[in-house]
């Protein structure tokens, strides 16, 4: 399957990356790791995997629309500027919503892209 749209439900413990076209859905999941350890800053460590994880999900995509809570986005879109900024240019929003469902995700990210594509003037493939 060809696509190069895609939406990331983001959290501090699992994400999804949803790629999709005009008729098909691909689903990744990515779940963060516990390394329960004395170390000061494992918290950090262990959440700054996760985070190269999920960016290595979305190699070869070129939009990205990106959605979670205030605070996984936050952290999410920080350690994207500061560690990964090819993914930055690959990130096309930031939305905040409460967790959708699969097919609520989807919508979500087709409706954003139908105006995103208009506006940039980028053709949308049927």
């Amino acid at each position: 399957m060809t696509t190069f749209h895609a939406v990331v439900w983001v959290d501090h413990q699992a994400s999804q990356v949803l790629q999709f076209d005009a008729a098909h859905v691909q689903a990744q999941k990515v779940k963060a790791h516990s390394h329960h350890t004395a170390y000061h800053g494992s918290r950090v460590r262990t959440e700054h995997e996760y985070f190269a994880e999920l960016c290595d999900a979305l190699a070869g995509i070129a939009e990205v629309l990106v959605v979670g809570s205030k605070t996984g986005l936050a952290d999410f879109r920080h350690y994207v500027d500061k560690h990964r900024p090819a993914v930055a240019k690959q990130v096309v929003g930031w939305e905040t919503h409460d967790k959708p469902t699969e097919n609520q995700l989807v919508a979500l990210a087709r409706q954003y892209f139908l105006k995103y594509d208009r506006m940039s003037g980028t053709p949308t493939p049927s």
